[in-house]
């Protein structure tokens, strides 16, 4: 399989895979994963049987053996493959080297991108953001996942808890959110505690429930195994053995970021999510989250992951809108 150059910027490579029903898997209906291939990289893959003939620039063709090598490794392991996996592992294979370093992510090599498993569901990294921040959540005691929306901070933080719930690494999740819409003023909102917090941790919840059976869930909310807190209500406690999650954190002020990242306790490890460019507090009012990360970038034990537009997973317009937002907000600064 080695290449033969045309000249110094092209070059064309033969691929060839043993099994053939794999290969039709790989190349997926009407070669539907050939032509996105194509598209992204550049480069003509042209099937024959189980070989694929690239041609285009040598590094555009290199990209395009590792992206289906490691996604044809995934079909050997009985996984199989979508059109999102394959986008995913185009995205991997286009990150800087400075981005391939990560321990499972051999240099110019098969792609090998971090998973979160549960006994309902396993979910893998489909940005080189998300990969970096499903590994960091398994080594720092305190991560911070920091972007727009849609790029699967809070879901990937809830999945990491579950997954460490189940294997009895921890014996609790903790969820918690600052109310601000309604001014942390819970008290005029009916119901008991559970149902003063729950429309504001919704996301959350729809994250347990996509990792976990719904009775084991429910379960764990009766026995205390996953409890609901919101931020006011977090002073003076300490958190061991447990798994803590604070979303919207970019809605925190000072003062509370402070409490919140004191309650650590042994055995314990913190992720914080939000989004700084949306942030709802009164004019003048410092955010915690943006305090936080000045303060404790390059903190012994301390993780920050930064999505950006390029790592939404959720529908591809999203990711234009939110580039739309960032560019008139910058405008308006530069006017400023």
């Amino acid at each position: 399989m080695s290449p033969t150059l045309d000249n110094a910027l092209s070059s064309q490579l033969e691929l060839a895979f043993e099994d053939n029903r794999l290969a039709a898997q790989l190349y997926g209906d009407f070669d539907q994963n050939l032509a996105l291939i194509e598209q992204r990289l550049s480069v003509q893959a042209t099937p024959r049987g189980n070989h694929v003939l690239l041609k285009g620039a040598a590094s555009s063709v290199d990209q395009a053996r590792r992206v289906l090598e490691s996604l044809y490794g995934l079909l050997e392991e009985g996984q199989s493959i979508e059109i999102a996996n394959v986008d995913t592992m185009i995205r991997m294979v286009q990150t800087e080297d400075s981005q391939l370093t990560l321990p499972t992510m051999e240099r110019k090599g098969k792609v090998r991108m971090a998973q979160i498993a549960t006994r309902k569901a396993t979910i893998v990294a489909r940005t080189p953001a998300q990969d970096a921040y499903m590994r960091a959540m398994e080594r720092a005691e305190l991560v911070f996942g920091c972007g727009p929306a849609g790029t699967g901070k809070t879901y990937l933080a809830v999945a990491h808890a579950a997954s460490l719930l189940e294997r009895g690494d921890i014996n609790r999740i903790i969820l918690s959110r600052p109310a601000v819409e309604a001014g942390e003023r819970l008290g005029f909102l009916p119901g008991d505690m559970k149902d003063k917090v729950d429309p504001y941790l919704r996301p959350l919840y729809d994250a347990l429930y996509d990792m976990m059976r719904p009775e084991h869930v429910e379960r764990c909310i009766t026995s205390g195994m996953i409890e609901v807190a919101p931020l006011a209500f977090m002073r003076g406690r300490t958190l061991a053995n447990a798994v803590v999650i604070l979303d919207e954190a970019q809605n925190t002020t000072s003062m509370q970021m402070k409490m919140f990242l004191t309650r650590l306790g042994e055995g314990s490890k913190m992720i914080v999510t939000g989004d700084p460019t949306q942030i709802d507090l009164p004019t003048g009012q410092k955010s915690g989250l943006v305090e936080a990360l000045a303060l404790l970038d390059g903190i012994e034990g301390v993780h920050i992951s930064r999505f950006s537009d390029k790592d939404v997973v959720r529908h591809a317009l999203v990711g234009r809108i939110v580039r739309a937002y960032e560019g008139s907000t910058a405008k308006e600064d530069k006017a400023r």
